[in-house]
Order: C-alpha cells, then structure tokens, then sequence
C-alpha cells in the first residue's frame, strides 16, 4: 500500500491543508488524505549544499528530482542557506529567488511537493559575517526579510507543502551569555542554530513563541494559504537534561504541524516511539522531518517507521544524489551500506493510509 496521492490521471498538484480531525493532512478541499513520504535533499553525496551547484550544474537537480519521484517519494524537503540568499539585512539576493522559482517549476513538473527549510547557517564560512554581527532583534528581522522574500515566490504554487522556519533552532539554557550563534558541528556542517544568545532572564518557550510569531506574520503578510511549521529536535521535550527551549505544547500555536527529527537507538525503538506519542499529544499532526537508521540496524528501523503510524502523519528520509543502482556498483562502505538499506526500504516499504 502506498502513501495518498492524486489519481495518476490528474496531473495537478493541490495545495495541501490540514484534515478536519487535525491529525494528517489532504488534497485541496477534498478528504483525500495525503501522506508526505519523502527525502530531504540538504546535499549531495560529496558535501555540497544545494546552492553550490543549482546554478552551476543544474541538471543534476534534475536528475535528483527524478529519481526521487522513482523511489516513491511525494514531498521533497530542500534546505535553503541565508548566506545564499540575504544580501544585507534588507536585501534579498535575487539570483537566488529566481532558482527558487525554477526549483518550484520542477518539483510542478516532477509532482513532488516541497518543504522549504530556511534560514540554514550549515556552512560557518558561508555565513555572512554582517548577519553574525547582529543583535537578536536585528537578526530576527533580517529572518523576516529572508523569508516574506521565498513566500512571495512561494505562495503561487501549490507545489509547496510548507514553510520550515529553521532546522533545528534551539534558545541557549542558563544565564551565561553565548557569543556564538552555531551548535556544534557534525560531518563539517552546523545544523543546530541559536535564536538568541542572551536569555535576559526570560522563559526559554516565551523567546521562542516570539521568535516563531516575528517569522510567521512575516510570512503570513503575503502568503496565508501554505502551511507553516519549525524543525524540532527531539530533545524538545520538557523534562530534566538536555532541552532546546522549544517545548512543543508551549510553541504549537502559531504552527500548523509539528515537525520531529527523530533516529531510533538499538535496542530503543519503544523509547522513540513514546518520544513520539508526546510530540503527538499536541493535538497537531506530527511528520517526523528526519529519521534514518543511523544508530539502529534495518530491521529494527523497519519496525519503528511501522509502529510511528499510530501517532505520526509524515516521514522523511534522506537522499544525496546517487542512485541504488550507483551504491551496488560502488566500493562497499559502512556508510554507503547504510543508505542503500535505507533507499530499499523506502521503495518498498511506504506507509499504508489507515
């Protein structure tokens, strides 16, 4: 069985909303549900973000397009730079917006909707230093600019499943303040961001409600149809130890789904699925943004995407531009081992809708 799509012999994308119950999502105006079952396309298989080659070297976007839409995918989840497309904090680059366009013509083409993440810091040295130089509520503006700038491109389309505020954004715990605006890195990359580097005594939650609402009016003011919503790590919930402030019953309002990354430990599939139920008890749909079976084996993987069901209405993946067929031809490698478990398991294994 296979995750809700159109009829094969409609062509037209159609705008997806929320389902009436609020726990998935469907077509349109209709009650045919649609279950986002996709990949997120941050890089290709030698490290390269998305703007370092979608101008250069665009058929390869193409290709990747393609082949993703051959595995069975239906939502492709894209990871935008601000280095890449914010000039000045006023200024929008327009090069940048005008490949957007492109990249929204070809997942129209392609009948593949799009998750627009944003505001991506992943390559340090491609942060403009003007934008680290900013104060928090100058920093939040120049996010705002950045992104009524991709909504104006984006609101045309119905191809565009939603708004991603920022991957992975975490308000800094304690009362010391930070001086850096990056996580820790991972493989050469930043995907975790701080939204403030001086709590001033206030509530965790309370800054990053504010942060939220600065980034969806923003949106809001020239797009009020696309679904909006924020990638959570999954220490997000409350609890003793590591948090990331963004306590997901304290900053769902302003949302339209909750969006978890989640990676099941072996031996621990129970674990993650309960980190799930809470996430779920929001009363939101829930669409675990990313999972991959880093840190268990395929079977157990397997296990944990079938018993999510109950409580999630999405799932992503990855893939880097290389085909199944090119990892079987390649040097074997654990890494490469990994994904094309990964890439067979989700050719054949998409979610049934209930």
């Amino acid at each position: 069985l296979i995750a809700a799509d159109q009829p094969e012999g409609d062509r037209r994308l159609v705008r997806v909303r929320i389902a009436s119950d609020g726990r998935g999502f469907v077509l349109g105006d209709s009650q045919t549900p649609m279950v986002p079952w996709g990949f997120n396309f941050d890089r290709l298989d030698d490290g390269r973000l998305l703007e370092d080659f979608w101008e250069s070297e665009w058929p390869l976007v193409e290709s990747a397009f393609a082949e993703m839409k051959r595995l069975g995918a239906n939502v492709v989840r894209i990871h935008l730079q601000t280095g890449a497309f914010l000039d000045s904090p006023t200024r929008v680059r327009e090069s940048s917006l005008k490949q957007l366009r492109r990249l929204i013509e070809l997942a129209e083409r392609e009948r593949l909707y799009l998750n627009l993440t944003g505001l991506g810091c992943y390559h340090r040295e491609a942060v403009p230093a003007w934008f680290d130089e900013l104060d928090e509520q100058q920093r939040w503006a120049a996010q705002a600019v950045f992104w009524r700038a991709v909504a104006v491109v984006g609101r045309s389309s119905p191809a565009v499943f939603c708004y991603n505020l920022m991957n992975e954004p975490v308000v800094p715990g304690g009362d010391q303040k930070r001086t850096d605006w990056l996580g820790g890195g991972f493989g050469g990359k930043h995907f975790v961001q701080f939204i403030s580097l001086d709590r001033g005594g206030r509530p965790r939650p309370e800054i990053a409600r504010g942060w939220i609402a600065t980034l969806v009016d923003a949106i809001r003011e020239v797009d009020t149809e696309t679904l909006v919503t924020v990638g959570l790590v999954d220490w997000s919930l409350d609890g003793p130890g590591l948090t990331s402030g963004f306590i997901p019953d304290q900053i769902a309002e302003r949302l339209d789904f909750l969006a978890v990354h989640l990676y099941p430990e072996r031996g621990k599939v129970d674990e993650a699925l309960q980190k799930l139920e809470r996430f779920a008890k929001v009363g939101k749909p829930v669409v675990i943004e990313e999972t991959f079976p880093l840190r268990c084996d395929i079977d157990e993987f397997a296990d944990f995407l079938v018993r999510s069901r109950s409580s999630a209405s999405g799932w992503f993946g990855f893939y880097w531009g290389v085909t199944v067929e090119e990892y079987r031809e390649r040097e074997p490698s654990v890494g490469r081992a990994m994904m094309l478990g990964w890439l067979d398991l989700f050719r054949t294994a998409r979610p049934p809708v209930d």
